[in-house]
């Protein structure tokens, strides 16, 4: 109940200095821009979803990690949703995977390295027109 309460009066100190510097009209017209915004972020929210996929499958992140990016994703958009000036500071920077990685890291650089490179696409590529084959012989001579 107190961090609720916290939250309220910062963002209410935030969105009255924000919008007596802006003005009434510009307040609305930014209230309404980041609620499509973030409408349109959960909308796309598949090829977020692809995105982090891959790079789970080329292991640059575990599997807690796209667990965690896809939340704050989604999180991200839903502040966004919600009218306030602080919300929609926090959305942005949320969706942002810089920022999200190093919450996600805690500022720890993982070991692994991504597997992307070209040359591994490639010869991968080429190992499947390989077709494996068993060579029976048999010692019988023609006479």
């Amino acid at each position: 109940m107190i961090y609720f309460l916290i939250y309220l009066f910062l963002e209410v100190i935030v969105s009255t200095n924000i919008s007596s510097a802006i003005g009434g009209l510009a307040t609305f017209f930014e209230i309404l821009i980041s609620a499509f915004i973030g409408i349109s972020i959960l909308v796309n929210f598949r090829q977020t979803l692809v995105e982090n996929m891959t790079a789970v499958s080329y292991n640059c992140i575990d599997l807690e990690q796209f667990q965690r990016l896809n939340l704050f994703t989604l999180f991200g958009a839903i502040l966004l949703i919600i009218p306030g000036f602080l919300t929609d500071i926090l959305g942005v920077l949320l969706q942002f995977s810089v920022f999200t990685s190093m919450i996600v890291n805690r500022y720890n650089v993982k070991s692994n390295k991504c597997n992307t490179s070209f040359e591994e696409k490639n010869n991968y590529e080429k190992d499947l027109d390989v077709i494996d084959v068993e060579i029976i012989e048999h010692n019988s001579t023609i006479k």
